[in-house]
């Protein structure tokens, strides 16, 4: 496995269009990691106070319509 010091030296030669193209590649990257993230703690149980909470916020009228 390469350091991160190794991969930024090698990315640092790269063109300005393959470096937008791993620029592309790591967001989306890290939109999947967080994605499984989000799915974890759903699946486990960890947002359901948030989702009650929510919840009950919205049955007293403390919520509105997003514009």
């Amino acid at each position: 496995m390469r350091s991160i010091k190794e991969i930024e030296a090698e990315i640092a030669k790269l063109t300005p269009d393959e470096v937008r193209q791993i620029s592309k590649w790591l967001a989306e990257h890290e939109a999947e990691l967080w994605d499984k993230e989000i799915r974890s703690d759903a699946d486990s149980g960890k947002l359901d106070r948030f989702i009650d909470e929510a919840l009950e916020e919205h049955h007293q009228d403390k919520t509105r319509p997003l514009p």
